[in-house]
């Protein structure tokens, strides 16, 4: 099992399954600020040029809840994937509303204050964008007040999904009217699994 994708990107979700699982796997670094991702090697692999890509003998699997959702079906015993269907509906509701409606605030921050050239950022951009993740954190927090998980009483793959996309709103801090999250994110981090944060990814590149 091969996971092509460097820290501190989304890879650092999978490399959590994958850790949980204890699952043994080749880690194959991608230098996108020197474009290995538009190599055509890489774009065999993913003609859209993201990381993180997980190959599995034949399958060869793109984006990372996908991964996340396909290592955690593959290994079952684990329970990240709730056995009552209504469960597995919340679990995806959460995914989804964190791939949709949390994290593409993020990336418009993140592409107009360091992604784009300075003529293309739009820094009014930046204040919509952070307006528009601390209102749909808001939601999560009032969902998760008196929970331990995002979805029923036991790890899912939300959680891991959740614990990656917080980390990276508290990296913008955004978690500061969201005591509840902040919680729940300590106490993600501190599972023996967890992979680096963020920040400690970024610390490590920079070394």
């Amino acid at each position: 099992m091969k996971l092509y994708g460097t820290p501190p990107t989304r890879t650092l979700r999978v490399i959590w399954m994958l850790n949980e699982l204890g699952l043994e796997y080749e880690q194959v670094p991608v230098d996108l600020m020197q474009g290995e991702h538009h190599q055509p090697d890489f774009l065999g692999l993913n003609p859209a040029a993201k990381v993180p890509v997980l190959v599995d003998g034949d399958q060869i699997i793109t984006e990372s809840a996908a991964i996340q959702l396909y290592l955690a079906e593959k290994y079952p015993q684990a329970g990240f994937i709730p056995s009552a269907v209504e469960e597995r509906a919340q679990m995806y509701r959460w995914i989804f509303f964190l791939m949709t409606e949390i994290e593409p605030p993020l990336w418009r921050i993140a592409r107009h204050t360091f992604l784009y050239p300075d003529e293309m950022r739009i820094p009014q951009d930046v204040d919509l964008a952070r307006q528009e993740c601390r209102e749909m954190l808001a939601v999560l927090e009032r969902h998760m007040q008196e929970r331990e998980y995002l979805v029923g009483d036991r790890l899912s793959v939300a959680d891991f999904n959740a614990a990656y996309t917080l980390d990276w709103a508290n990296e913008e801090n955004l978690l500061d009217a969201a005591p509840r999250l902040r919680e729940y994110l300590a106490t993600m981090y501190a599972r023996p699994t967890a992979p680096p944060t963020i920040a400690a990814a970024f610390a490590a590149m920079e070394s």
